[in-house]
This record gives C-alpha cells, structure tokens and sequence, in this order.
C-alpha cells in the first residue's frame, strides 16, 4: 500500500460470518491495493438506535461514529432484503446522522456495492440507499455496482471472475479519484 492510499472503512450490511457480502467485500479490497486501503468495520456491536440512548450514548456507538470520521471514505456491501437496505446497516447509518450537527455522512464519500441470488441483484435496495445518504449529505458515488449470484461471479477457488473483477477495477479506481479529489478539497479548507 502507498502512503497515499486512501483509507475506506468497509460496511458489510450482513451479520453473517459467511455472508456472500463479506466474501465480495474482501475480494474487492484485493484488486486495487496501490489506491485504496480497506478495514471493515464491525457492525454487530451496535444496539438498536434508539433515541433515549442519545444522552449517553453506549461506547459501542461512539467507537462506530469515530472510526467512520477517521476513514477518508467509506464502501457499503449490502445483500438486499424485501426491495431495500438491511436493517443492520441502516441502523449504523441512523446512529451515524445523529445528533445532526455531529452527522458523520455529512460530504464522507461513499461507495455502494452488494450481491444477492436476485436478477436485479441489489439494484432496488441501493437506490433506497442512496436516497437515505443523500438526505444525510453524503458524497454519494455516480454508478452502479451489484451482481447476482445466478452469473456465479466467484471462481472454485474464491476470486473474482476476469470479467467481474474488471468491471470492478474500474469502479473501484473510480471511487478512489472522486474520494482522492473530496480529500484534496477537505485539505485546502
């Protein structure tokens, strides 16, 4: 990894150990290494928001919120449950917004991602995303990526298919300019 590398921390909207998600996730952080650096961040710790936590905030919440401002951007992988976003991961994202002026999706660049046995994949439930983190003021990247499992995007031994794995290299390289040229705006301010 450079020093230039820009740190994305990666949420992986599924709890399970063996999610298809968390496998897609961890094969894109390994196609562009020189340009992008990923830690997941856990999302399993994290209580249900609820609104008479906010004076005290449990600790869980408080090392969620900080990690994300630390990150220079941030990659969601998220299956897709009935048309929209899983709650695990809304629920960090709700956690995040708030209190508003401490809102840490304000102008955070943001990837989407996300595979699912569906044929439209993750489409329906990224668009709601994206609805949610632009209400949130979140730097949102232009695009689409999503795959379904019917095209069997992992080869026997875990990678990435060629063809996956370059329509991937591509997003990803997009992601890391349009997070590479927020970062160099965030700096001259």
């Amino acid at each position: 990894m450079s020093e230039s590398a820009i740190e994305v921390g990666v949420l992986v909207g599924s709890l399970r150990r063996e999610s298809v998600n968390r496998k897609f996730a961890s094969a894109m952080a390994d196609l562009v290494p020189d340009r992008l650096s990923f830690t997941e961040i856990a999302l399993d710790a994290i209580p249900m928001y609820n609104g008479d936590l906010e004076p005290d905030r449990p600790a869980s919440v408080d090392e969620f919120t900080d990690t994300i401002r630390r990150h220079d951007a941030i990659l969601l992988v998220m299956p897709e449950y009935n048309r929209s976003v899983p709650a695990v991961l809304k629920n960090a994202i709700d956690w995040g917004s708030k209190p508003p002026q401490a809102n840490v999706w304000m102008d955070k660049p943001v990837a989407l991602a996300g595979i699912s046995p569906g044929a439209i994949s993750t489409a329906a439930g990224q668009l709601h995303l994206r609805q949610v983190l632009g209400a949130l003021g979140a730097a949102v990247l232009g695009g689409e990526a999503y795959l379904s499992t019917r095209s069997e995007p992992f080869r026997p031994d875990g990678a990435l298919q060629d063809s996956v794995q370059e329509f991937l290299c591509d997003y990803l390289n997009r992601f890391a300019d349009f997070a590479g040229k927020l970062r160099t705006i965030e700096a001259v301010r």
